[in-house]
């Protein structure tokens, strides 16, 4: 299973976000995101969290959270596993980034970017400031058709799904 990192450098209000936008074969292409990336060799995810921070953006965190672990099942990408984590301070100057387009994006704005499903179901986690969670998303091509919190499932309606519209009899 790959592991990877994703972190979301915060500000008074704001993240930072990567429009993924650079890579034609991207499982992330034209989704917003945080930074972060695939593990080396022998990386812990700490290691992993700051290697890609520097990389991605040039900046040094200084101060992070590891928030939770998140595992992605998909019909058309391998399993993953994401060491979610969150930073509030850090040094240097941002530097343009490789993979797509980094903005400080209004907290507020977020859920109207185009993200993946399962992306707004941690995003409201971490606004509810859980100390660490485990999260299972099932997704058949870009739709989340599962999600389990700490190993139990959720409902559709807790992570967003859209219900099916019943018809009304006039």
């Amino acid at each position: 299973m790959k592991q990877t990192t994703l972190c979301y450098i915060q500000r008074p209000g704001q993240y930072l976000m990567l429009h993924r936008t650079a890579k034609e074969q991207d499982e992330n292409r034209d989704k917003w995101i945080g930074i972060g990336g695939k593990f080396e060799e022998g990386e812990s995810p700490e290691e992993c969290l700051l290697r890609e921070a520097r990389e991605e953006t040039g900046l040094t965190l200084t101060r992070w959270r590891y928030r939770g672990i998140i595992t992605f099942v998909s019909d058309q990408w391998p399993p993953e596993q994401m060491h979610l984590f969150t930073a509030d301070q850090y040094t240097g100057q941002m530097t343009a980034c490789a993979e797509g387009e980094l903005a400080w994006v209004d907290q507020s704005r977020v859920p109207s970017l185009p993200l993946w499903q399962g992306d707004k179901l941690f995003f409201r986690l971490l606004e509810q400031d859980i100390p660490f969670f485990s999260l299972k998303l099932v997704y058949q091509g870009e739709t989340l058709i599962s999600a389990a919190l700490n190993g139990k499932p959720l409902p559709p309606e807790e992570w967003g799904a859209k219900q099916p519209e019943i018809p009304t009899i006039d």
